[in-house]
């Protein structure tokens, strides 16, 4: 029998949405602040040759360059004020909870709750101002040596070029990092995440139109868009069926007898994801992938000779880029996993609660179990992974399809997406307990 939250989500309808003032205000907020953000990637920074830049990144879109251009929506090839995006805070947040793992001081402040959890988030600003300043002098540094077809990309080169292009550049990170924290509390969602999902879809109508064009054209038939089509919805099927997976281990609490009552005797479930690291992995994969190509772009040719070889061999759809993309893939998602689940600190703390996995003894054994079983769904959660962002290199290179289809981009893009529906409809559903609350007391009154 369904209980009655089951009951009242399945009664939700667009009325409910239209009764539930609250959640339309924070869906306006929503994207009254995207609108924001996206208006920010067309304001260039000061002292920059548009015309020059853009035939300087459209040579360099094959590098790391072109990874975190797309991730910004289109920000950093048009160099706006907004350029860094929010990857130096992503970079921070991944640098603190690795240090969590590995200080014990970090380890100890991330158990008193609350408060250590605003502490470990003052730490992860400081930081993105380190690294977005870093980052930034480096842009402004390397932007004055980047020379194309017409001319310099910089057309004042100096100290007072660096100094602001490093000022604006801090300064749009941090209004990003706090639009994401807005969003957070006043809006659906994650802010931050649906701030990489907005630049990601910013992409997706001109993808759309070319290929498009490329039919209208001849240059792809009707019937192989009509596949690419179908395969794009198999496969967002496929990811939105493996992100929901999960593994449900059983945890039984014991009775106690409290005077003549008998207390507890409960069951619940520790819930195991499937693809536990989500989409760091293929990040870190790519960065790693993508940096001797992108060195390579940079030199223009004057840099050494092996790596010239190194680049050619790690070009996109190589056996060897291929290869090592998959390995570097899987490494990853290990790494990561372990760092996010203890499974002795899990064991610990059910034992310390009362709990047990029926027919495992609690403590070392039940660690050992929970690991045993974590390292199996961390091997279908990397096959995965390495699957997803193998297929956009595969259509790429043997099918010359016109625009980059899987990888990190669409992990992120339905990722985001399920996450803020979820967010919608535990609003609507605490706006119908709210209003069953109201008529309750209402009864109650005239009782």
């Amino acid at each position: 029998m369904a209980s009655s939250a089951e009951q009242l989500a399945s009664q939700m309808s667009l009325g409910a949405f239209g009764k539930a003032t609250e959640l339309k205000k924070r869906i306006w907020f929503t994207l009254a602040a995207l609108v924001v953000y996206r208006l920010g990637t067309y304001i260039p920074l000061p002292g920059i040759d548009p015309v020059a830049l853009q035939e300087i990144f459209r040579q360099n879109s094959g590098g790391i360059i072109g990874m975190f251009d797309m991730f910004s929506g289109g920000a950093l090839g048009r160099m706006s004020i907004f350029a860094l995006n929010i990857m130096p805070y992503i970079s921070a947040a991944i640098i603190m909870q690795l240090m969590t793992a590995v200080s014990p001081n970090l380890e100890a402040l991330k158990k008193e709750g609350e408060v250590g959890r605003k502490k470990i988030n003052q730490y992860t600003r400081y930081l993105t101002v380190l690294l977005a300043a870093v980052q930034a002098y480096g842009i402004a540094t390397g932007m004055e040596s980047l020379q194309g077809p017409r001319g310099l990309a910089v057309i004042d080169p100096g100290l007072f070029f660096r100094l602001t292009t490093v000022i604006t550049l801090v300064g749009g990170t941090i209004f990003l990092m706090w639009l994401g924290e807005q969003i957070t509390a006043r809006g659906v969602g994650n802010g931050i995440s649906l701030i990489i999902f907005s630049g990601i879809v910013a992409n997706l109508p001109s993808a759309l139109a070319g290929t498009l064009e490329l039919g209208r054209t001849g240059a792809l038939s009707t019937l192989f868009i009509l596949l690419l089509l179908v395969m794009a919805v198999g496969v967002i099927a496929f990811i939105c069926f493996i992100e929901r997976s999960q593994r449900r281990i059983l945890v039984q609490y014991p009775k106690r007898q409290v005077g003549n009552r008998m207390f507890g005797g409960e069951s619940s479930h520790l819930p195991l994801k499937l693809n536990v690291s989500g989409v760091i992995p293929p990040i870190f994969a790519s960065s790693l992938l993508l940096m001797p190509i992108t060195v390579a772009q940079m030199s223009a040719g004057s840099g050494p000779e092996w790596l010239g070889t190194v680049t050619a061999l790690l070009g996109h759809g190589q056996p060897l880029y291929i290869a090592l993309y998959i390995a570097l893939i899987v490494f990853f998602a290990f790494f990561y996993t372990a760092i996010v689940f203890n499974p002795q600190e899990t064991a610990e703390n059910l034992r310390k609660y009362g709990g047990f996995v029926p027919g495992i003894r609690p403590g070392k054994n039940t660690a050992d179990y929970l690991d045993f079983v974590l390292t199996r769904l961390t091997v279908v959660g990397a096959a995965y992974l390495a699957g997803v962002c193998i297929l956009p290199e595969i259509l790429i290179s043997q099918y010359s399809v016109p625009f980059y289809f899987g990888g990190t981009s669409l992990l992120i893009v339905v990722t985001v997406t399920m996450d803020t529906v979820t967010q919608i409809q535990s609003h609507l559903l605490a706006h119908q307990y709210e209003g069953l609350i109201k008529k309750s007391k209402i009864r109650g009154r005239r009782g």
